[in-house]
C-alpha cells in the first residue's frame, strides 16, 4: 500500500515525467541527425498518438462519453503543446545542440508561466518573485549572447536557441491551458485528443520531406530512439504531466521542470559529447537561479501544508 501511494503521488509522477523528458532531448537530436526535423517530430508524436489510442481502447472504454466542447478544447491544447511546440523544438535541434534545448525550454517555461500568473493577478507579486524574474531575463540574455558569440555558437546556434525559446512559450501556454481542459475530461483522453490533433498537423508538415527519406537505410538506433520518444517521452510522459497539472496546478508542476536541465546535461555530455562555453554556462546558471527564486519564492510547495488544502486547480486559475 505504501509503495502504491508513492507511485500515485503527483510529484513522483511528475519526476518520472522529467526523467523521460530530460533524456528525450538527446534522443531527439539523434533522430534529427538522420531525418528532416519535421519528419522527426512526426515520428515522435505520430507514434505517441498510436500508443495513446491503444491505451484508450484498453483502459478508457468504461468512462463516460467526452462532451464535444471538451474534446475540442483538448485538441486545441494539442495545437500548442504538440504541434507548435515540437515544430519549433525539432527545427531548433537541426540548428543547435540538444544541450541548449535542455536549458532554455524547461527553465524558461516556468518563468513564463509564473510571469503570466503574476501579470493576470492570479498570483501575488513579491520581492523574491520579481527579483527572480529579473534574474531569469538577465540570464537568458547572457545565454543568447554566448550562443551567438565566442562561446562556441554562431548564427545557426543562435537561431536554434531562438526557436527553443518559442517552444518554451508554447509549452507555458499548454501548461496554463491544462486545468481548463481537465475540468471536463479525464487525463488519458485529454492527452490522447491533444496528441492526436498535434500529430495530424505534424504529419501534414512532414509529408513533403518524408518522400525524400531513405527509410530502408536508416540505422537501427533511429528506430530505437523513435520508439522511446513515442511511447516514453510522448505518450507516457504527457499523460503523467497532465495528471500532475490536474492535481497540483500549473505553477507547482512547472517547478518540477528544473530537474530536466540536470538530466539533459548528463545525457548530452555523456552520450553526444555536447558542450557550451563559459558565457553560456554563466547565463544558464543565472537563468536557473532566477527561475527557481521566481517560482518558489524560497519555499518548497510540496512540503507546505498549503499544498494539502489548496482549492481545485480549475477554480484557482479560472479567468
Amino acid at each position: 500500500m505504501g509503495t502504491m501511494s508513492k507511485i500515485s503521488n503527483p510529484y513522483t509522477l511528475l519526476m518520472v515525467t522529467m526523467v523521460l523528458w530530460g533524456s528525450s532531448f538527446s534522443s531527439s537530436k539523434s533522430v534529427v541527425e538522420h531525418v528532416p526535423h519535421s519528419v522527426g517530430a512526426f515520428l515522435r508524436f505520430g507514434g505517441g498518438a498510436l500508443a495513446l489510442l491503444l491505451a484508450v481502447a484498453m483502459f478508457g472504454g468504461r468512462t463516460a462519453r467526452v462532451p464535444a466542447r471538451n474534446g475540442w478544447l483538448a485538441a486545441a491544447a494539442g495545437v500548442l503543446g504538440v504541434f507548435a511546440y515540437n515544430g519549433f523544438f525539432f527545427w531548433g535541434l537541426s540548428l543547435a545542440p540538444s544541450l541548449d534545448a535542455g536549458i532554455l525550454i524547461p527553465v524558461m517555461s516556468p518563468v513564463l508561466t509564473s510571469t503570466f500568473l503574476l501579470a493576470t493577478g492570479k498570483e501575488k507579486a513579491t520581492w523574491a518573485r520579481v527579483t527572480g524574474l529579473a534574474l531569469g531575463l538577465i540570464g537568458a540574455g547572457i545565454f543568447f549572447i554566448g550562443a551567438g558569440g565566442s562561446g562556441g555558437g554562431g548564427s545557426s546556434r543562435l537561431l536554434g536557441d531562438a526557436l527553443f525559446l518559442l517552444s518554451a512559450v508554447c509549452w507555458a501556454s499548454y501548461t496554463l491551458a491544462g486545468p481548463r481542459v481537465l475540468a471536463g475530461i479525464e487525463p488519458l483522453k485529454a492527452t490522447t485528443y491533444a496528441t492526436c490533433a498535434g500529430a495530424v498537423l505534424l504529419g501534414v508538415l512532414a509529408a513533403p520531406d518524408a518522400v525524400d527519406v531513405a527509410w530502408s537505410e536508416l540505422p537501427a538506433s533511429v528506430w530505437m530512439n523513435t520508439v522511446f520518444l513515442a511511447i516514453g517521452a510522448a505518450a507516457v510522459a504527457n499523460l503523467l504531466y497532465y495528471r500532475g497539472v490536474g492535481t497540483v496546478g500549473p505553477a507547482k508542476a512547472s517547478l518540477m521542470m528544473f530537474n530536466v536541465p540536470i538530466i539533459n546535461t548528463l545525457c548530452a555530455t555523456l552520450l553526444l559529447g555536447e558542450s557550451f562555453g563559459w558565457l553560456q554556462g554563466t547565463g544558464a546558471l543565472v537563468l536557473l537561479l532566477g527561475a527557481v527564486l521566481a517560482v518558489t519564492q524560497g519555499k518548497l510547495p510540496w512540503r507546505s501544508a498549503e499544498a494539502k488544502t489548496q482549492p481545485p486547480v480549475a477554480e484557482a486559475i479560472r479567468a
